[in-house]
């Protein structure tokens, strides 16, 4: 019976070791959901105002435009950890050859990692802020003449044709 006693020995060694592992695993996952939730946030942020400031192209409606950036934000869950409250989207530069369209939200933090986070993101009384930002040109910079110019042309071209 030499070998009962080995096993007895050994018996709740794995039990110990899944109870200390466990909570350590745990919490790394945890560690990197926030950053993960945070980064998509700002990915869908900056695509829906890179899109925004394409847009301008085509309208030159503020609200309009305003709307339609927030149909893209929408893409973003409305959980604390993603984001948070309403999106401020700010348009500029509409009369000027260069659009910047500015995103803006919040997120909260999880408790025990919302130091970490503050670290790599600012944060109000509000949680962590989001903010993205694009400025894009309404007109490329070889492009001659105003758009009645162009107008005209392709509608000479088109009555020749």
């Amino acid at each position: 019976m030499c070998c009962s006693s080995e096993l007895s020995e050994e018996s709740g060694q794995a039990t110990v070791e899944a109870a200390f592992l466990l909570p350590v695993v745990s919490l790394l996952i945890l560690m990197l959901v926030q950053p993960l939730c945070l980064l998509y946030a700002k990915a869908v942020m900056w695509d829906a105002a890179a899109e925004t400031a394409r847009a301008a192209l085509t309208s030159s409606d503020e609200e309009e435009l305003a709307a339609f950036a927030r149909r893209r934000l929408a893409a973003v869950p409305d959980a604390g950890l993603f984001h948070r409250g309403e999106w401020e989207v700010e348009i500029d530069g509409m009369e000027d050859t260069l659009v910047t369209v500015s995103v803006r939200g919040h997120a909260v933090a999880m408790p025990l990692l919302g130091t970490l986070a503050s670290v790599s993101f600012p944060s109000d009384g509000e949680g962590l802020i989001l903010e993205a930002s694009v400025s894009e040109p309404l007109r490329p910079s070889w492009l001659e003449g105003s758009y009645d110019d162009w107008v005209e042309v392709w509608s000479h071209a088109r009555s020749v044709g």
